[in-house]
């Protein structure tokens, strides 16, 4: 079948078709031509601490020499950070991958089995962590490849007096730092000026080379890394800066970075694409805390800002927000789950900026699609595939469907992952042999290349634009003692646009459900625990056996809209 790209007619004066994927060999050199252009701008700040691009450079080249120089880890060894957005993140992510070395990224709030599992499975030999979270990392060492523990605490970079005060405020009085203790662990700032100590050595990065392992749900359901090679990610941001380079001022731009470094957006979007463009990243340590979020926005004018819908629609109504100056502002971008048109209209309506929404996964580094930034209000569809880029959707059998036919969404492109770390089986089951990347995702195509998101092929759950996948909850769910069978979907949330409910049926007739909260709480990150809890005699199954989860989510969303 024919293969068109109607989008191309669509895209903004001065974007191109094509990018140059090979301009860059790798990360590294992306960072260092930023730096020669920029090198007295500030490139992080965070609490009001800003670290500009020569410091930047100094911080991370000491890093990785401390890497390869007094731990001697080796090009493609693996290493950990398990941290919230702080100065300490960009300065440990660039000199890992100076070194030769692969980011592999940690969600903070793991609990200790899934920091086992992902740790073991990656092989990392050292991690990096705030203090915060020590205490899990204390627990899941014995069973992991770890051999190199690096500690920090969220106010060592901050400076004096705010930096030590910072500290005893979030031990003493907040009490949110858990006592631990990991025999021979190496402070960070220890770290730093051991490496000066180094000189660093010429590192050879080929673009193939593994840039990050990036943990995602994937396509399938089972968490899994996907392989981000340097080629990926600097042909994303060649892509991404295409797309926004018509509005983008490079060396004057300052965007403000809520969603966590570790998850693939910012880290893409925030993180590498505006460093390209020379940008000052605004880093927000703790979003959730609002009414502090928009202290942060009111201290500076911003031109940029990135979020999935939960955290526009929280703006909103934070008291304050609306005294926010804006006049600055020229870009927000949406993404990570589904903008919904309430909220993008409201959003234009108190900043003037529309919310331009975007689309990707962490499989293709992330973006694949984006909305035109002259967009004049939202439409509601994911955008044009961005260059480089081909997408198309496809039937059950394969073939490639009409205009308007609704289908899985496919992505083709030099930002599309070359697979799932130690999984071909998985790999083959998200890649055709044709090189297609099969999303999950049901979508249709309108004439001009607009792409729209139907549905969900699999039963994954989106909250707060993190996946959730029912096998995981419910695996662990099942091992309480007093379950039988539980099931696990999602329902509408207005704060997080789906939230988990598990369907149990009981083994235990006084189980409870502050126990299976209890329990969830122990062993899921805080996104993936359940809200809600039903008691069921039995689930409905088909014929084989098999535990009819579509069933149940239709019940318990004509429950919820009742």
């Amino acid at each position: 079948m024919s293969y068109d790209r109607p989008w191309l007619a669509q895209y903004p004066a001065g974007v191109p078709a094509e990018i140059d994927v090979d301009e860059f060999a790798s990360i590294p050199a992306v960072l260092q031509g930023t730096i020669d252009k920029f090198r007295d701008r500030p490139a992080f700040s965070n609490m009001g601490k800003a670290m500009t691009y020569a410091e930047l450079d100094e911080a991370s080249r000491h890093f990785a020499a401390y890497l390869l120089g007094e731990l001697k880890l080796k090009k493609g060894d693996r290493v950990a950070i398990m941290m919230p957005n702080c100065l300490q993140y960009p300065i440990a992510t660039f000199g890992i991958l100076r070194a030769g070395l692969v980011v592999v990224n940690v969600n903070p709030m793991y609990t200790v089995r899934e920091l086992k599992h992902q740790m073991a499975d990656s092989g990392a030999t050292a991690i990096l962590v705030l203090d915060n979270f020590g205490h899990t990392v204390q627990k899941a060492l014995p069973d992991t490849t770890i051999r190199h523990v690096i500690s920090t605490g969220l106010g060592d970079l901050l400076g004096f007096p705010k930096g030590p005060i910072v500290n005893f405020v979030l031990k003493y009085v907040k009490k949110m730092v858990p006592e631990y203790d990991i025999p021979g662990a190496v402070r960070f700032r220890d770290a730093l000026e051991a490496g000066r100590r180094h000189a660093l050595p010429e590192v050879a990065i080929a673009s193939e080379d593994i840039a990050f392992l990036q943990y995602t749900g994937g396509t399938t359901g089972v968490a899994k890394g996907a392989i981000l090679t340097h080629r990926n990610l600097v042909a994303n941001m060649q892509q991404a800066s295409a797309w926004i380079g018509p509005i983008a001022r490079p060396g004057e731009e300052t965007i403000v970075t809520a969603l966590p470094l570790y998850h693939i957006f910012a880290l893409t979007a925030n993180g590498l694409v505006f460093m390209k463009l020379g940008a000052k990243n605004i880093l927000i340590t703790n979003p959730r805390d609002m009414p502090g979020f928009v202290k942060e926005l009111k201290r500076e004018r911003f031109t940029a800002i990135t979020g999935v819908n939960t955290l526009f629609n929280g703006l909103l109504n934070t008291p304050g927000f609306d005294q926010v100056d804006f006049s600055s502002l020229r870009l927000t971008l949406g993404g990570g789950m589904a903008v919904q048109r309430a909220v993008a209209e409201r959003w234009k309506q108190v900043t003037g900026v529309t919310l331009v929404e975007a689309y990707g996964l962490t499989e293709t580094s992330p973006a694949a699609c984006i909305n035109p930034m002259d967009l004049a209000e939202y439409n509601g569809s994911i955008g044009l595939p961005i260059p480089s880029t081909d997408a198309c959707v496809k039937g059950e059998d394969g073939q490639l469907l009409p205009v308007g036919e609704v289908g899985e969404l496919c992505i083709q492109g030099p930002q599309v992952m070359p697979g799932y770390w130690q999984k071909p089986d998985e790999t083959a089951k998200t890649i055709d042999a044709d090189g297609w990347l099969h999303t999950g995702d049901m979508a249709k195509m309108d004439e001009q290349g607009f792409f729209y998101i139907v549905d969900r092929k699999k039963d994954m759950i989106l909250v707060s634009g993190f996946n959730v996948y029912p096998n995981e909850v419910e695996d662990v769910l099942a091992m309480m003692p007093g379950v039988l069978e539980v099931a696990a979907v999602g329902v509408p949330d207005e704060r997080s646009g789906e939230t988990v409910k598990v369907f149990i049926v009981k083994k235990d007739p006084s189980l409870t459900e502050a126990q299976v909260k209890a329990y969830a709480r122990e062993n899921l990150t805080g996104y993936k625990q359940p809200r809600h809890v039903e008691f069921r005699k039995e689930l409905p199954k088909t014929n084989v056996g098999k535990i009819l989860r579509r069933e149940l989510k239709e019940e318990a969303q004509a429950a919820a809209a009742s």
